[in-house]
């Protein structure tokens, strides 16, 4: 009978426990959103944005959104998210958006959804650009920076709500003078065999002289562009991520893999009957395919590689 009361006790303790962690925790993310106050606690303090360097001439930008708006404040960020039937997920990614700065613009390009995410979205505080029809893999991030205000502009997914506290890296390496901020994610190299996506982003910043890179590429989420990168790289090549990787890399920017988000891990596995190869990981590879093939149109059959002494002229 005193085992039974000890153990009882001992459980209930137990429990009791549980629930303070629970609603500490609770009480800790209440601070950081107010509902109905949109008082968030910011990431990157205002202090640091006022030491900013006046945006210039140079960099002039859009005045107005698709959406029509007047508003001729340029922001210091805009943060872009494609989002297709994501009205689960896109409320907490907006909200996390919105925690990295004061001065920041979250635009969610909803295309070709079904759902209640547009509405999901406008909710949490993001400005919507909506289209009927999908605008196909990248689509948006296109759609989205020819829109943005920004003078840094911040790419992410709508389905993946990542911490404001590792979004923010990406918008201090811009600050500080990077031009491309990728994420230092290198995905499952160890695996046997490596995904094919995977050798491609390696192979693809081997040939651009970039070893040092590793797997980190413009394909990959969270990543971070300069107003001035997106002038050279072009707004149309976001369309093709690795083809504007290739681009910012040949250009001379200053790209640097920054942080490390393993998206790779966070990003729910989709199960999906197929009887062929999965069709995003083809669309991925011809994007590679196509930055190679720019690489050599441009560079040169050896993409601008020395040939060192071979004289090949001579095997003719």
């Amino acid at each position: 009978m005193l085992q039974k009361r000890g153990n009882t006790a001992f459980y209930a303790a137990k429990s009791n426990l549980a629930q303070r962690k629970a609603q500490l925790k609770k009480r800790r993310l209440k601070t950081a959103y107010k509902k109905g106050t949109k008082a968030y606690k910011y990431v990157i303090p205002p202090v640091e944005q006022t030491e900013l360097p006046a945006f210039g001439a140079e960099h002039a930008m859009r005045d107005t959104l698709a959406q029509g708006s007047t508003d001729s404040h340029k922001p210091l960020l805009s943060v872009i998210i494609p989002a297709m039937n994501e009205e689960r997920t896109i409320g907490a990614v907006v909200r996390q958006a919105l925690r990295i700065c004061r001065d920041a613009e979250v635009l969610v390009i909803v295309n070709g959804s079904t759902d209640g995410t547009a509405a999901a979205a406008k909710r949490a505080g993001a400005q919507v650009l909506r289209y009927a029809e999908a605008l196909g893999h990248d689509g948006g991030r296109r759609i989205g920076a020819a829109a943005a205000r920004g003078r840094v502009l911040l790419f992410t997914d709508a389905d993946i709500p990542i911490p404001a506290g590792h979004l923010a890296p990406y918008v201090r390496a811009i600050l500080d003078g990077t031009d491309v901020a990728l994420n230092d994610y290198n995905g499952p190299v160890a695996r046997i065999p490596v995904h094919p996506v995977i050798e491609a982003k390696h192979a693809l910043n081997s040939m651009l002289a970039r070893p040092d890179l590793k797997g980190a590429s413009m394909t990959a989420i969270p990543h971070a562009l300069s107003r001035r990168a997106l002038e050279v790289i072009g707004t149309d090549t976001l369309g093709i991520p690795p083809l504007a990787h290739a681009k910012a890399v040949t250009s001379g920017l200053k790209v640097r893999a920054v942080h490390h988000v393993p998206v790779g891990k966070m990003n729910a596995v989709r199960i999906k009957k197929r009887s062929g190869p999965d069709p995003l990981s083809q669309v991925v590879w011809n994007d590679h395919l196509t930055a190679i093939r720019w690489i050599t149109d441009t560079l040169g059959p050896r993409g601008g590689h020395s040939d060192l002494q071979r004289v090949r002229i001579l095997t003719r």
